[in-house]
């Protein structure tokens, strides 16, 4: 059996929920936690699994690579086929990847999407975001965002951390909610802390401000971990 850890905060990553999103600054472990709990998640059960980008001109652009290095990294090399382009699991679960600014014709024909996590969503534009939420459709289905704020305008940061929509979980998770932030990070967070004359950006990098089993599955014990205090 694979046994997976997560940072406790974000557990709400496995509760049902339309829209999931987390924000913050550096270090939270947002991507490799939303990557582990998509993989987990496709192991449990079929899905179709659309990974977006605003931008995406080659699949070395997407996410495709971090997806690789979790499937080594929860013991699932067995489980899913890593592919050219795809990530496909041996129950028909597949990965498929693709940029949202110039891709809007495809985004919207594409079917039975159960899940679309978007990737580095702080560049995501309106026009973007009112053509992806509609074309997901499936039931049951679920759209996820990550992403490190850069202003409130942005348009993903207005819709979920400043009026989030119905169905919604918004988390704002910084380097503090993870139990393995690492130590080269720890020694710069440290470090920009100190400097009197750039308290901006210690808080834009790392404080930001603004058992499972299915058929044909894996089975996986996901369990969650608190980090330790440190200040």
């Amino acid at each position: 059996m694979t046994v997976a850890q997560f940072p406790e905060a974000f557990e709400f990553l496995f509760q049902p929920a339309r829209y999931k999103c987390a924000y913050g600054g550096r270090g939270a472990g947002k991507s490799q936690s939303f990557a582990r709990a998509l993989l987990i998640q496709g192991a449990e059960k079929r899905l179709r699994i659309l990974c977006l980008r605003e931008f995406q001109k080659s699949i070395a652009d997407s996410v495709h690579a971090l997806l690789s290095d979790q499937v080594a990294a929860l013991g699932l090399s067995d489980f899913y086929s890593i592919q050219n382009t795809t990530i496909v699991g041996r129950n028909g679960t597949e990965f498929i990847f693709a940029g949202l600014r110039h891709n809007a014709a495809n985004i919207k024909s594409t079917e039975k999407i159960d899940r679309a996590w978007v990737e580095e969503a702080q560049v995501v534009s309106q026009a973007s975001l009112d053509l992806l939420c509609p074309s997901v459709r499936a039931e049951n289905s679920e759209l996820w965002f990550s992403y490190n704020p850069v202003l409130d305008t942005d348009p993903v940061h207005k819709m979920f951390a400043l009026n989030p929509p119905p169905n919604a979980i918004v988390r704002k998770i910084n380097w503090d909610s993870n139990p393995w932030f690492p130590e080269v990070l720890r020694i710069e967070k440290d470090h920009l802390k100190q400097k009197d004359p750039f308290p901006e950006k210690y808080r834009e990098r790392h404080q930001n401000n603004v058992e499972l089993s299915g058929p044909g599955g894996a089975a996986i014990q996901v369990t969650f971990v608190q980090p330790q205090k440190s200040e």
